[in-house]
């Protein structure tokens, strides 16, 4: 009986080195290809900036340019942008990491509902950038041009520009994940199509809570991102229909 326990006790020991070893072995393949990428980033990381900064320069006047404040900000604010493109561009790989570590200990149809939902998290993510960049930045540096006093020369710090880009960057990219999120509520039983739906006013007001949070402190962004996070909220809702678990998905069919 102790030998059978003592054989055991090995048993798990082992089976978590391995895990260990296995977890070791995708955090060091992660991070060689996001220093690879950035490695080749790095080079043209002056001109990477200036296509991030497009959309605020093409609102410019004559009068108006972009400043640096600090002595390195010519040199870190570039530096800093290509590390998050990097990462940004690498995260497909990150999550087929993910994915292969985790995929052994799921159940085929788990495997069947799950890569998918990955795969779709991404790429709305993307979307949700390029959304901001391209439909969002646009707007957005007009409206704040045209409202700056008479007289006024608008000159907008490097590392100030950086961070706020970024920051409706992320806020973008995760609520268009709402629709994903809203999936998953549904299929693991956590809430239903009907309670989402009878929620929905609540849901709204908690949009233009969460732009408020996520955004600059200005109506307009704020705006600007609840729309969009509703309207996504929505798709998530009709889509959810086809992703609820089987009992459920039984009932209806039945009433």
């Amino acid at each position: 009986m102790t030998n059978r326990v003592n054989e055991e006790r090995v048993d798990q020991e082992q089976t978590l080195l391995s895990h260990l070893m296995e977890l070791r072995t995708r955090l060091i393949h992660t991070l060689i290809c996001l220093l690879v990428i950035f490695a080749v980033l790095a080079p043209f990381s002056d001109a990477i900036y200036s296509t991030i900064a497009m959309p605020l320069l093409e609102e410019m006047d004559g009068n108006s340019t972009m400043i640096a404040t600090e002595v390195t900000s010519t040199f870190l604010v570039p530096f800093k942008l290509a590390l998050f493109l990097a990462l940004y561009l690498s995260m497909p790989y990150v999550l087929y990491q993910i994915w292969a570590f985790v995929a052994p200990g799921l159940y085929k149809r788990e495997q069947r509902f799950v890569l998918p939902l990955m795969v779709s998290s991404i790429l709305l993510f993307y979307l949700g950038t390029a959304f901001a960049y391209f439909i969002i930045f646009p707007v957005l540096f007009n409206f704040f041009y045209n409202v700056a006093p008479e007289g006024v020369a608008v000159m907008t710090d490097i590392t100030h520009y950086l961070n706020f880009v970024l920051k409706l960057f992320f806020a973008f990219g995760m609520a268009f994940e709402i629709p994903i999120a809203t999936i998953l509520l549904i299929r693991t039983g956590i809430t239903s199509v009907e309670s989402l739906t009878s929620k929905r006013p609540y849901i709204i007001v908690g949009a233009f809570t969460l732009g408020m949070l996520l955004t600059p402190p200005d109506v307009f962004s704020q705006t600007l991102l609840a729309v969009p996070m509703w309207l996504l909220f929505e798709s998530g809702l009709y889509f959810a229909r086809y992703f609820m678990p089987e009992s459920a998905a039984g009932t209806e069919e039945k009433a």
